[in-house]
């Protein structure tokens, strides 16, 4: 496993992200691990079979590989090499956390300001977070209007956990695009940090306004859920998130399948098991 999505981490961290959108973003990861998948049936048949023994031993083994994406048998191993990767390579996690969707003010013109902008991003990608602070207000000052350097600003801030100066920075930024995507995710996230629940909803619920198919909305609603345990509402929501990232062949589908089995825990100690399984056949997913 480890070997084989090394190979898979590589090709990960070569797809382009910049000026293309998120379902090119997921097709490229999808691929990378697609190339790693036959392999990867192989030698777990062959271990299972145990055909991997002493060059003196002779065994005759039939060994069946399944090439189709949609058969139980290859999503098994899909499935177990995507969830590695994202435990094992940050590759993975930081081409799909690229929400970036380019508009008419997300880029500046100003020289001085993408000057500011991108040795921003250097500080940031090297962990000297108020450094990267310090170059995005010089990035701002030079262009009032720039977008993305507002948006890098609040997440930075969070990181920083300033969150009232991140949510300005979100705020800053829909004022100048109201349909800006990272800056309203973002402060969901936000106010999840200030323990501020209600407030974290709502701006889902902003957010899907804009990008109803969004799955970001479903997961982080239903995560909000969970935290305050109302577990069936919490179900609900990820149930709906899990379905679109399956549908769009993304890695979060492992994160939505952890925290489903989280609240599948909490709801089995309340002796609703029964509701949990509703809930599932209501989306149409199969439980294991």
């Amino acid at each position: 496993m480890k070997k084989l999505s090394d190979e898979a981490c590589k090709c990960i961290d070569s797809v382009d992200v910049d000026n293309v959108i998120k379902d090119s973003i997921s097709s490229g990861i999808n691929r990378c691990i697609d190339k790693q998948v036959m392999a990867y049936q192989l030698l777990t048949q062959l271990i299972n079979t145990n055909a991997l023994g002493t060059k003196d031993e002779k065994k005759d083994v039939n060994i069946v590989i399944n090439t189709n994406p949609d058969s139980d048998d290859y999503k098994k191993h899909y499935y177990e090499m995507e969830s590695y990767l994202m435990e094992n390579c940050e590759a993975i996690k930081r081409k799909i956390a690229t929400n970036d969707v380019y508009r008419e003010k997300s880029v500046s013109n100003d020289p001085e300001a993408l000057k500011y902008y991108n040795l921003a991003l250097k500080e940031d990608k090297n962990g000297n977070l108020q450094k990267a602070v310090e170059y995005y207000k010089k990035a701002i000052v030079f262009d009032p209007e720039f977008v993305f350097a507002y948006d890098n600003l609040g997440i930075t801030y969070r990181k920083l956990k300033e969150y009232d100066k991140a949510i300005d920075a979100y705020e800053k930024s829909l004022k100048i695009d109201p349909n800006g995507l990272t800056p309203l995710q973002n402060i969901a996230i936000v106010y999840q940090h200030k323990k501020e629940y209600k407030k974290a909803i709502k701006a889902y619920e902003r957010l899907a306004k804009l990008d109803a198919k969004n799955p970001e909305v479903f997961y982080g609603i239903g995560q909000v859920y969970a935290i305050i345990s109302d577990f069936e509402k919490s179900l609900d929501n990820l149930c709906q998130a899990y379905n679109i990232y399956i549908d769009q062949n993304s890695p979060y589908r492992s994160d939505a399948e952890k925290l489903i089995q989280i609240v599948y825990n909490e709801m089995k100690k309340e002796g609703k098991e029964k509701a949990f399984k509703q809930i599932l056949e209501k989306h149409k997913i199969r439980m294991e």
